[in-house]
């Protein structure tokens, strides 16, 4: 016959309760996929609380990258990372900091992630945000 202890309720407990939060912040991922001829796509979405949307597009070396977002949740972003990086590395560009839209030439080949987020207060306020996000790739 096995006794439970305290320690082994406690260490069950704080088990449980980590693996609800490990649960609870949940990042998708979606590869964006542009129509044939087309040279961009947008996508319509939401998050909540702290949830994310990772979205994979492929693009090469000199092509233009234009992404907007747009949401009515003031709190609401996105950043992009270069090929090879992803959320929790630098990103190429800070939408908290930088706004809604960013367009550049694109340096390396290679599939980038755009991250959409909230911030962590409103994050942990468990709020939702819907959102449009447009990305165009062209040669321009």
């Amino acid at each position: 016959m096995r006794h439970i202890t305290i320690g082994n309720l406690l260490g069950c407990t704080i088990f449980a309760l980590m693996s609800a939060l490990a649960w609870g912040d949940e990042s998708r991922t979606e590869t964006l996929r542009f129509a044939k001829g087309a040279t961009g796509t947008a996508v319509t979405s939401s998050i909540t609380g702290y949830n994310t949307v990772n979205y994979k597009v492929t693009a090469k070396a000199g092509q233009h990258m234009k992404v907007k977002l747009s949401t009515s949740h003031s709190a609401t972003y996105f950043n992009v990372y270069a090929p090879g990086s992803g959320p929790g590395d630098a990103a190429i560009f800070i939408g908290s900091t930088s706004g809604s839209q960013f367009a550049t030439t694109l340096p390396d080949s290679g599939t980038y992630t755009i991250q959409v987020y909230m911030m962590r207060s409103a994050a942990r306020r468990n709020e939702s945000a819907n959102f449009k996000l447009s990305v165009d790739i062209d040669n321009d």
